[in-house]
């Protein structure tokens, strides 16, 4: 038996049996570093870079020593944005799949608070949220910690980086000094060495190098001299033609700039910074994760906690301040065995940045001469899906199977036609196939769902 078979590990016999259904077979690094200290008890400080599968190491600690029938809230798990929240949320439902009536709760700014507060009332067993949405709850009252017995703080480098350092504290000082504490950060800086002083006991310190692999990520690096960057940027999109591309740049203003500029010219990208509400923010993310967006370009904080599928690229607008950044930017692509590929671009004055970088890494950047656009690959191309919005969500009792039946009863849609179908409280979002978009808005602007009409468009791009 493998050292690395989750097997090895003091688990709940039903947690075992749920990871075998889930194929999760081997652990990965950092599961294996750090989930023997994490079911002893101890308070662990975890480093080490997005997909390394820290979510499943501190979930099946938090599931391990759960008492499901004391309904008390028993974990704390902060995250730095919303859509890192329900991630984290999901996996821990995933892995809990096997252990009946837990209920996880997700509690995140730019979302009513009197739902959340209701929710509150009827108890859960484990949080998941945002450090300025808890300590709100906190402050009205309307969450308590008495029973908490792990806290964790998941990628808390970047929730110092987004300034949530006064309600990190603020939630300290309202949970029991005695529980078992868990950091995950991709990077260390002083400020969490601080923090860890703090608010951990003894803590044990587990790493995993944070260098990308080679076979499943290619690096590339283009001087671009005196060229433009953004026409630059756009050879070398349609000379890789990635069918979904996360484009990086270092300001907010850059980051529309350059969706816009790509939009105007047909590519299909969209921007994500943090000036968006909440609702086009959503919007936005949904229309990259189903595909119907092909490029979404945004800023580091922004992109923070992104987690999608089979990442072809990552383009780096602008390079990076610094080389944990870098890492953690090409990081989101060649994971979970696939292979992706990241390019950087820089001029002359940055050159001391590409150089700065090989001293960190301990890698040779080799410079890349920019490729050639053969003349059948010079037009914008499109993502293969498109969105339709319908506005009407959870609160009008609609689900997934109740769009997927609508669109494909008639036979004329075919299932493998429809993509993801995302629902939210009061809207929601359908992929389908470019070619099928007309029928399928026919369908669902006639037709009804749960016996009501509802509106329908399709979003551009």
């Amino acid at each position: 038996m493998s050292q690395t078979d989750f097997t090895t590990l003091n688990l709940k016999p039903e947690l075992i049996e749920n990871l075998v259904a889930l194929k999760y077979l081997e652990m990965t690094a950092i599961q294996a570093q750090s989930l023997p200290h994490i079911l002893n008890g101890k308070d662990v400080i975890g480093q080490g870079k997005t997909g390394s599968g820290k979510t499943a190491a501190f979930g099946l600690g938090i599931l391990n020593k759960l008492d499901v029938k004391k309904f008390r809230i028993q974990s704390l798990v902060l995250c730095p944005t919303r859509e890192l929240a329900d991630q984290v949320a999901k996996e821990i439902r995933k892995l809990a799949r096997s252990i009946h009536n837990i209920k996880v709760l997700t509690l995140c700014g730019g979302m009513p608070f009197g739902p959340q507060a209701g929710s509150l009332e009827h108890g859960a067993h484990i949080i998941v949220g945002t450090p300025g949405r808890i300590d709100e709850h906190l402050r009205r009252n309307t969450l308590k910690l008495d029973s908490l017995n792990t806290f964790v703080l998941d990628e808390a480098d970047r929730m110092l980086d987004m300034g949530f350092e006064d309600d990190l504290d603020a939630i300290i000082d309202c949970i029991p000094g005695k529980r078992q504490t868990l950091l995950f950060s991709a990077t260390y800086p002083e400020q969490i060495e601080s923090m860890a002083v703090r608010v951990m006991h003894q803590p044990v310190s587990v790493q995993v190098a944070s260098t990308h692999d080679e076979a499943s990520i290619k690096q590339y690096f283009y001087d671009i001299g005196d060229a433009d960057r953004l026409a630059t940027l756009r050879l070398l999109l349609l000379h890789y033609r990635p069918q979904s591309a996360l484009v990086f740049c270092n300001t907010k203003i850059a980051t529309q700039a350059v969706a816009d500029a790509l939009s105007s010219e047909g590519f299909s990208a969209i921007a994500l910074h943090g000036d968006l509400e909440q609702r086009d923010r959503d919007q936005m993310l949904v229309r990259f994760a189903n595909k119907s967006s092909s490029i979404l370009v945004a800023t580091d904080v922004a992109a923070r906690g992104l987690d999608i599928d089979a990442l072809d690229a990552v383009i780096n607008y602008d390079i990076a301040h610094d080389s944990e950044v870098h890492i953690h930017r090409i990081g989101r692509t060649g994971r979970a065995g696939s292979k992706g590929i990241a390019c950087t671009l820089f001029d002359r004055r940055e050159g001391h940045k590409v150089l700065r970088l090989e001293d960190d890494l301990d890698y040779k950047i080799t410079v890349q001469p920019l490729p050639a656009i053969v003349s059948n690959n010079s037009q914008p191309y499109q993502s293969p899906m498109t969105s339709l919005q319908i506005d009407g969500g959870k609160k009008q009792k609609l689900r997934p199977g109740d769009i997927l039946g609508a669109l494909t009863a008639d036979k004329s849609i075919a299932g493998k036609q429809v993509g993801k179908i995302h629902l939210f409280d009061r809207c929601a979002y359908v992929a389908i196939e470019r070619d099928a978009a007309s029928a399928a808005l026919k369908i669902l602007t006639e037709g009804k769902l749960k016996g009501r009409s509802f509106r329908v468009r399709q979003l551009k791009g």
